[in-house]
């Protein structure tokens, strides 16, 4: 894998996507399992199913991209945003000096965002550690720059994250990442309960404030689009009710450009262990 990355790193974007896309689309034909996740969270969405290829394409892109990201210097990384959109609540928002919490979800190619953020200033990042050591090792070349930090999804991380904001720095996080039994809540999310992580909309709670970020990606290889956002809404009430909120705004980014969501991630996935969701209103299981 190492060795693939390395070449795909040296190779131009609009190649790199060219080669992902084809890719994704073989594994959406050979893998039941990606493929069955992929249509049945396309269908939930109300998504319309003939844009499942380039669903299948885009998430393609969106594995081999990570080579051009993670291994190569930081200002050739960054070279790739050709736009930003929303700038100015990120310059106002490190002025107010109060830190800030960086909602980035499963939607275009979200690893940008972060290294793209860690040349404005130091910005701490969750990241759930993968069982290979080899890919651990990738992911700690990749992502770790100057100014760009990792914290483990256990408690020295959320310690991290916390102690970031009290310096009146950035984090980033996926709330719309499966969090391990009894570090969620089982929420809507599409209209369906998924178990949804709470340490995002703790994190709203501290009063730095909150972006929603993603970065597009662009057609024919000309790069990414990033885009900023406060939410629609202020955040506000318990901690479950911000949660649900965060839902919500992330539903939002995805309509902008469904085809572009990892709609193959196992999103409404029963972590072992976790008490079953509420059933609906009908009575069957939302499960």
């Amino acid at each position: 894998m190492v060795f693939v990355f390395r070449i795909f790193s040296r190779l131009p974007l609009w190649l790199v996507h060219a080669l992902g896309g084809w890719l994704g689309r073989l594994v959406y034909l050979f893998s039941p399992t990606y493929r069955r996740n992929l249509q049945e969270n396309m269908a939930q969405a109300g998504i319309d199913p003939a844009l499942r290829g380039q669903v299948a394409a885009e998430t393609g892109k969106q594995m081999a991209e990570l080579a051009r990201i993670w291994l190569r210097p930081l200002a050739e990384a960054n070279a790739q945003v050709v736009e930003v959109v929303g700038g100015e609540y990120v310059t106002a928002a490190q002025q107010a000096g109060k830190g800030i919490v960086f909602l980035t979800p499963h939607l275009g190619c979200f690893e940008i965002t972060a290294q793209y953020l860690s040349a404005l200033g130091d910005i701490t990042v969750l990241y759930r550690p993968p069982k290979s050591a080899a890919a651990q090792q990738l992911i700690l070349t990749g992502r770790q720059r100057p100014q760009l930090h990792l914290a483990p999804a256990d408690l020295s991380g959320v310690r991290a994250l916390i102690k970031a904001l009290k310096k009146g720095q950035m984090i980033g996080l996926l709330p719309d990442q499966a969090p391990k039994t009894g570090e969620g809540v089982w929420l809507k999310f599409f209209d369906r309960y998924a178990y949804t992580m709470t340490l995002a909309a703790r994190l709203t709670e501290t009063g730095a404030t909150t972006l929603l970020t993603w970065g597009e990606r662009l057609p024919g290889g000309r790069g990414y689009r990033l885009h900023f956002l406060p939410p629609s809404q202020p955040l506000s009430g318990a901690t479950s009710e911000r949660a649900q909120q965060i839902n919500h705004e992330v539903e939002a980014l995805i309509r902008q450009c469904p085809t572009q969501y990892l709609w193959g991630y196992n999103r409404y996935k029963k972590p072992r262990g976790a008490e079953p969701p509420p059933t609906t209103p009908s009575g069957a299981s939302a499960s």
